[in-house]
């Protein structure tokens, strides 16, 4: 009995939260892989409520750790949600340069620091059921950079990317690095969101004129930063949000609090943007706006364990220049 009013409460928040908005981007925000039977997802939501279960009993005396528990994909079974939510791939890079440590390492490390006080990040979006995320972190870190030198700060065009970045896959998925280096090579300028809109699917390549207007970058830099998060965050005190890959999977059921444990999969397989830190607890932990919409997580971020690699967060690092 109470399975099954856990069930029709679910149903009901389903069709409350589907609604269009800047937070949850355009469209519905309970992604559906397709025509599924009531059965197969009750299934789905039985084995996520075990999971739940399971997964908030291991480490029960920690107050800082995160929870776990119904939201917009407990309808999915953990396969179809990697299916179409983790679509990042790595790609491969040299670690970061000499010269790069020489201007980040001498900066004083606050206790606490989060680009969203500084009014430079956008907000939460949504990719809906497009394996996007690789393109709306790079994209994400683009408006910041042009934010932080004093640009007005817009959205801009995620479609563009998942569209024309031709060594990618669209919503198929594809990687940070890839994208950055063809904005790079390319010299290609992201035009505004209003003018090339989300559609949450692959499309033909919209071209612009020379002489539109747009925002291009300079140049870009990856970094492993792992045994080295001091530095990852004075990097991003330096160039601002960066661009991250992590291991996702457990994220599935995220509520809130801070991730320490839960990364099951030990690959990278989800790319996000890491906009600040905070080192003021007990337990410091970066925080990281992902695109899953306002809905999910602590409004639409994570706050990942800071110094010992959870999730492979300092791993798969990008910065952006423009």
């Amino acid at each position: 009995m109470a399975l099954r009013a856990l069930w029709h409460l679910w149903l009901l928040g389903c069709c409350w939260c589907c609604g269009s908005g800047r937070g949850a981007g355009p469209g519905p925000t309970f992604a559906r892989p397709g025509p599924r039977s009531r059965e197969r997802q009750a299934a789905a939501f039985r084995e996520s409520l075990n999971r739940h279960r399971y997964l908030n009993s291991l480490f029960p005396s920690e107050n800082s750790t995160a929870v776990y528990g119904i939201n917009q994909f407990s309808h999915l079974f953990p396969e179809e949600f990697k299916a179409i939510y983790l679509k990042s791939k790595t790609s491969r890079f040299p670690k970061y340069s000499a010269d790069l440590l020489t201007v980040i390492s001498k900066l004083p490390l606050p206790l606490r620091f989060d680009w969203r006080d500084k009014h430079v990040v956008t907000q939460v979006r949504n990719q809906q059921m497009c394996g996007g995320c690789w393109a709306f972190s790079v994209v994400g870190a683009v408006e910041s950079a042009y934010a932080i030198k004093g640009k007005p700060l817009e959205d801009l065009s995620v479609q563009q990317v998942i569209d024309c970045s031709y060594n990618n896959y669209g919503c198929n998925g594809g990687s940070t690095l890839n994208a950055l280096y063809w904005l790079n090579k390319t010299q290609v300028k992201l035009v505004r969101d209003s003018e090339y809109p989300f559609k949450a699917q692959n499309g033909l390549c919209l071209y612009f004129a020379d002489t539109h207007s747009g925002f291009s970058i300079k140049g870009y830099s990856a970094h492993d930063f792992s045994d080295q998060e001091d530095e990852m965050a004075k990097a991003l005190l330096t160039f601002g949000p960066l661009v991250g890959i992590v291991d996702a999977v457990s994220w599935q059921d995220y509520l809130g609090g801070i991730i320490q444990h839960h990364c099951s999969s030990g690959e990278a397989n989800h790319a996000v943007i890491i906009t600040g830190f905070d080192k003021t607890g007990s337990t410091p932990y970066w925080i990281v706006r992902n695109s899953w919409g306002s809905s999910w997580g602590v409004d639409g971020y994570a706050h990942v364990k800071m110094g010992d690699n959870t999730c492979g967060i300092a791993d798969f690092v990008s910065a952006v220049f423009i």
